[in-house]
């Protein structure tokens, strides 16, 4: 059911992305923290985040963003999964124990 759930979510993520029709939010971040932490999470040369990216991030539903690591959503962004899930760490936040 999960996994379900998780296609469901990314489509509809893609369909806002597509669409532009509205503003991105993703698990509550909205496009600006998004924008601001792209730089962290993206190869070939990411950087550390910034106080912006934290901030986002600490008001970000993790549990909803760690639904994301085996996506195809995060990779279609541009976003390295796994720079993804070691953002929380590295803004000092605690990632939830199942991600």
């Amino acid at each position: 059911m999960g996994r379900k759930l998780s296609v469901v979510v990314a489509v509809a993520t893609l369909l806002l992305v597509i669409g532009g029709s509205e503003a991105l939010e993703l698990c509550n971040m909205k496009e600006d923290g998004l924008m601001a932490c792209k730089p962290a999470v993206t190869q070939p040369n990411p950087v550390d985040p910034t106080p912006p990216c934290c901030e986002a991030l600490s008001g970000a539903d993790l549990t909803c963003l760690c639904g994301y690591k085996n996506s195809f959503v995060l990779p279609s962004l541009g976003i390295d999964p796994d720079l993804a899930m070691a953002l929380p760490a590295k803004c000092k936040l605690t990632p939830p124990s199942n991600c």
